[in-house]
């Protein structure tokens, strides 16, 4: 069954998915970052190329000859599934497929709507048996 994660109290998603794909990545895991859009798509990727400071994390769109060896996938329509690693989803719905990765992210931001609409795929997955871990992100947590 999918592992779930819910990252809540994000200052800044992107920011937040860039570190979270480079986490990934060390661990030898392949992400598949699902957006919105085309546009939200090519931010993503600009952001990618200077994750960390110093250096990016490798990455590419799913129809690149390079797709099937690179970590990062950076999507905006789910046609083409490489890989069931890591599901990196910045869409404010579930995405359908969903339950053929070994693990879904789900990034919440500070925004009122943002935090309703993840409450409601929280309680989509969460009303289908997954169980989910919760990642308080805010200063304050400990």
């Amino acid at each position: 069954m999918t592992q779930i994660d819910f990252y809540f109290h994000v200052e800044n998603k992107l920011q937040t998915a860039c570190a979270l794909s480079a986490k990934a990545c060390a661990r030898g895991l392949r992400v598949l970052a699902f957006c919105p859009d085309p546009e939200a798509s090519q931010k993503f990727s600009r952001m990618l190329w200077s994750t960390p400071a110093i250096g990016f994390i490798p990455h590419c769109t799913p129809d690149d000859r390079l797709a099937a060896v690179t970590p990062v996938i950076v999507d905006h329509d789910g046609a083409n599934l490489l890989h069931d690693q890591v599901l990196l989803n910045l869409r404010h719905n579930w995405p359908p497929f969903f339950s053929r990765f070994q693990r879904l992210i789900e990034i919440v931001g500070l925004d009122e709507e943002d935090r309703r609409l993840a409450r409601e795929r929280y309680k989509f997955y969460r009303d289908r048996g997954y169980e989910i871990q919760n990642h308080d992100m805010s200063k304050n947590a400990q």
